[in-house]
């Protein structure tokens, strides 16, 4: 019949979705008395008027978990007014009940009642539960063997085993759950790991599509990096969503929880959040490239890579720092080679008695004759400063903007200055001070006089 096809399809469901039965039953013996058992279980015995295919329950569950000592030794289904849930919550407690004051525990002893077609199974004087025909035709037994088979496992498992046998038993049958729930959940794990697969492959396809497309169209790496790794990350979001729904995952639930925990996620994630969406505008914004030298914040050096999270630099003398995106999205770059050419300057003291025009003409002449000074635009030379003891001029070039051009082009510009001057034979003096001696001492004029004399 239908409804006991239904019924018996039930029964296969895994173990861990009947977890709320343990825990309701553990409270309900804390605050029940124990007193009632002389009492049969109070569950009703169908007529033979009503049919026992008709029987449904209330929450949807057929069968539940009989625990003793927290292992599940079989289950119970529900009858025409009774839950499979609530039956098992008053099996479980009596149980639970007789464990916590009896020591000794004898042999479960069947009653059989064949007017009422039911069996009563007891212990130390007392009823823990009662076989019904409903339940007989649940397992396909009749009355006599159902009850013959549950009082079996209910005595050995009231029996306590040995540590090393109950440690064996209760590994033994975790395995066998696992290797039986794997087993049934196989075509879902199967088809996960098979979409799974297909996502990988799909997923470095579309970067790869993505990375040439940019190349071809953008002209920029930072730009071509994002989008690549922006289509690799969307393809894995879509494929592992698949697969979870694959394995059942419910994604409402799942939507829900979120949002209750929402909070908690954002204050956790805060720091991770924020570096990755500092990456994702940086390589939109791309302030600086790779291979570009620039100064961010107290770090100078060579831009190595730039990766969603953290952007790293390579420091002129060989160090490798890397910078969270937040801290280098917050901080201020100057980028020294946004541009393929940069500006030197070198800062030269004549004397006041030597002629500038002069002067400016033998370093223009000197800086000529260097390859790596940019003719386009032309050095210029200004007069910086009237100095104590020099006129200062300030020479200003264009170099190549790497860093290790840079310096080479300016230290020989300044080494070519310093020659081209002393070979015109313009002075270059030192700083020179003039000290005034007021209110001499008469003692001290005439002694300085003599010695002048």
């Amino acid at each position: 019949m239908v409804g006991q096809k239904t019924r018996v399809e039930r029964l296969d469901r895994p173990k861990w979705l009947q977890l709320p039965v343990v825990a309701i039953a553990s409270v309900t013996i804390l605050i029940t008395p124990t007193g009632s058992w002389a009492q049969t279980e109070l569950v009703p015995v169908p007529s033979p008027a009503q049919s026992p295919a008709t029987a449904q329950s209330s929450d949807g569950l057929y069968f539940a978990d009989i625990i003793v000592r927290g292992r599940p030794v079989f289950q119970v289904g529900s009858l025409q007014d009774v839950s499979a849930r609530d039956r098992a919550q008053i099996i479980n407690r009596r149980i639970a009940s007789l464990l916590s004051q009896t020591e000794d525990i004898e042999t479960v002893t069947i009653s059989p009642d064949n007017p009422r077609k039911i069996a009563t199974l007891r212990v130390n004087n007392r009823v823990l539960m009662t076989v019904t025909q409903q339940d007989a035709e649940d397992f396909g037994l009749d009355i006599e063997a159902l009850a013959e088979r549950w009082s079996e496992r209910l005595t050995e498992a009231f029996d306590r085993p040995p540590l090393a046998v109950d440690v064996g038993q209760r590994l033994y049958e975790t395995v066998r759950d696992l290797v039986r729930d794997t087993i049934g959940n196989l075509p879902s794990l199967l088809g996960a790991i098979v979409v799974v697969g297909m996502t990988w492959g799909v997923a470095k396809g579309v970067r790869y599509a993505a990375f040439t497309w940019a190349q071809r169209t953008e002209g920029d790496s930072n730009t071509e990096v994002l989008i690549a790794r922006l289509g690799y990350g969307g393809v894995w979001v879509v494929g592992s969503v698949i697969a979870l729904g694959i394995l059942g995952l419910n994604f409402g639930a799942l939507l829900g929880a979120l949002g209750l925990t929402s909070v908690a996620i954002g204050f956790s994630l805060k720091d991770v959040l924020s570096n990755y969406i500092s990456g994702v505008i940086l390589l939109a914004a791309h302030p600086f490239r790779i291979n570009d030298q620039v100064v961010i914040g107290d770090y100078e050096g060579t831009i190595a890579q730039i990766q969603l999270r953290a952007t790293t630099i390579r420091t002129y003398d060989g160090r490798l720092v890397y910078i969270p995106n937040q801290e280098v999205f917050e901080a201020s770059i100057i980028n020294n080679t946004a541009s393929p050419r940069r500006r030197s300057s070198v800062m030269v003291g004549i004397d006041y008695g030597e002629n500038i025009e002069q002067a400016k003409q033998v370093i223009c002449q000197a800086l000529d004759t260097i390859d790596t000074v940019e003719r386009d635009p032309l050095p210029d030379i200004l007069v910086r400063e009237l100095a104590a003891s020099t006129v200062n001029l300030e020479v200003r070039f264009w170099v190549d903007s790497r860093r290790a051009g840079f310096l080479a082009t300016t230290s020989i510009a300044t080494q070519a200055i310093k020659e081209a001057l002393e070979g015109a034979d313009i002075d270059m003096p030192t700083d020179i001070y003039t000290l005034l001696f007021r209110n001499i001492p008469a003692q001290l004029q005439v002694t300085a006089g003599e010695e002048m004399g």
